[in-house]
Parts: structure tokens; sequence; C-alpha cells
């Protein structure tokens, strides 16, 4: 049923001009997260993996109390209201909780309460954490055709408030869905903690900062883990595959025994990453010893900060001798 509007004569030609906006917009394309029109419900299979290890981050690399690991995977579908987290925006209170201590339930609630207030949330899924950085988990988990959305977190144990996650992944391509999605991930710094290393102690980073992608040379100083100023790019830190899984017909997924190997071709061709030697400031000239009347020594010394991996620059002489004056002399 169409719906008449009555107006003035006098405002004819505002209305003309009002419903041609009016009608040209409803004809645009609507943006590409609203637009699914594949059949209504699609199953995937998760793979986080990851490729941590001593090789391709070899500097502060953490190998005790506790060693480099993984925490539980936490990830939703959803469509475009909505938002775990977005790089330059500033985390939630419940993203805060994850990035720093790896606690979800605060980020479950915010999670649940988008879900009933905007109709935003399809379903939350998680998967077990990982006891090293090179380990892999997996977990399934079910998209809908108005919530097509897929994101994750998962934070980098130990460290101030880092992880790696997707934001708003569609798995949606117009009238089907996509069969399968493999991603490298690289370190997001939460803004929330403001340590440079992985085992820094927490220090809340007052007022707090966006989201932001950490680099080789982002945070721009020496005592960061990540800072390999050698480098134009960090390797990535690990990988996620997704793969739609068949269902049968009554509607319920296939299972599929070879999915968890699929994402798990952890790359042992990258190149090392080389880690020059780096060593402290030259401590002061001690005494100089020797033979009144005659020329002595006196040396300095400094220490190794940091050894050299995978033929990165050796480490220099670590102490100097000079010719002196001997002390004390008459």
């Amino acid at each position: 049923m169409e719906t008449l509007i009555l107006v003035p004569s006098s405002d004819k030609m505002i209305t003309t001009l009002l419903l041609t906006v009016l009608s040209c917009a409803t004809s645009l394309p609507l943006d590409d997260h609203s637009v699914c029109t594949a059949e209504e419900l699609a199953t995937y299979s998760i793979v986080f993996s990851g490729k941590w290890s001593q090789v391709a981050f070899p500097k502060q690399y953490p190998l005790y109390r506790p060693p480099a690991q993984w925490s539980s995977l936490l990830g939703v579908t959803h469509n475009s209201d909505y938002s775990i987290w977005k790089t330059n925006e500033y985390a939630s209170n419940g993203m805060r909780d994850f990035a720093e201590r790896g606690e979800p339930w605060t980020l479950m609630k915010e999670i649940e309460a988008a879900g009933e207030k905007i109709q935003s949330v399809h379903g939350i899924f998680s998967a077990p954490a990982i006891s090293i950085g090179t380990g892999q988990t997996s977990t399934d988990l079910e998209v809908h055709s108005g919530h097509p959305l897929v994101s994750i977190v998962v934070r980098i144990v130990p460290s101030p408030d880092w992880f790696v996650g997707i934001d708003s992944l569609n798995l949606c391509d117009k009238d089907h869905w996509k069969q399968q999605i493999s991603l490298e991930l690289f370190p997001y710094d939460a803004g929330t903690d403001s340590g440079f290393t992985f085992s820094s102690p927490n220090f809340a980073t007052i007022p707090q900062d966006t989201v932001t992608e950490i680099t080789s040379s982002s945070p721009s100083h020496p005592a960061n883990s990540f800072f390999y100023p050698k480098l134009k790019n960090l390797p990535p830190i690990a990988r996620v595959t997704l793969v739609k899984l068949k269902r049968s017909r009554l509607g319920f997924p296939i299972p599929q025994t070879n999915v968890t190997a699929i994402g798990n071709e952890i790359d042992d061709s990258v190149s090392e990453t080389p880690l020059d030697c780096e060593t402290s400031l030259w401590s002061s000239w001690g005494l100089c010893k020797g033979t009144c009347g005659y020329l002595g020594s006196k040396r300095r010394t400094r220490y190794i900060r940091l050894q050299p991996a995978n033929n990165g620059t050796p480490c220099p002489n670590l102490y100097e001798e000079a010719e002196c004056e001997p002390d004390n002399c008459v």
C-alpha cells in the first residue's frame, strides 16, 4: 500500500525534491557488511596457530615465569553495529581486562549486553589457551546472514596489554559463504598499560591511549620487546584459518578431521630475525696503576645487555685500557 502525503500547493516543489532525494538514497548500495543473501546459517572451524618462536622474535623472548604462551581465544559473530575492538579507538573496560590479565568475564558481559540492546550479536565462542608460543587451538563457530562478521582476541602472555586479533572479518560474499580464509596476525597494544617489555610490571597508561598496531619501529624505544629497527616489517606472530564446514541433509555440520592441519603450516622458511648485541654505556675510568715515574694504565668496562642471535652483530670488546700518570705519586 502506498502512503499519500498531502501538502499545500506552495510546498509541492519542496516535497517533490525531498521525495526525489529519498528515492535516490534508498537506491544506494548498502554497506558491504549489510548485504548477505547466502543461506541463513553457516558453520566454520577456526584454527589459531601461534608463530611466536625464539627464532622469529629473539629479543627478550620469555623462557621462564611464565614462558611464551597464549591466552584462551575469545570471539564473537556479529553485524556492523558492534565491534569488540578497533584500531585507533579506545579499548572498553572488558577489553582492557582481557588484554592486561586475560580475564574474559567483563568483556563477555559487554558482548551479551550489546546483543540484548541492539541485536548486533549472534553468538560468542572460545578456544582453549596455548601453553607454548608455537602451539595451536581450535573451535567451531556459527554465523548468520544478518550477522556475517567475526572478531577475535587472543592475549600475548606475558605482556603488558598486548594481543592479536581480527576485527569484523566478513565471511559472506554476497550470495554465498566464503569457503576458507587464512590471515597472518601481528601484535597490537590495547593502550591501557605503558610497559615496554614482555615482563614489565603493571603501569597504567593515564590518560588511556587508543588501540595501535605494534611494529618493528613503533613504539620507537630500544627497550621495546618488538623493537627491531633493521626490519621493515615484523614477521607474523600468529595465523588464523577459518574453513566452512559442510552440512548433512539434516542441516548438521559434518566434522572434518583434517581441518586442524589446515593453518598449521607454520612457515619455517621465513628468514630468521637478526638480533644485534647491545651493551651498556662505558663505566668511569678506574684508578691509574703503575710505577711512579713511569706511565701507568687505567681501565673502563661495560657489560652485555642483550646477547646477539641469528647472525646479528656480535658484541664488541667489553673493556678498554689507556695510558695515564700513576695515582698517589709525589
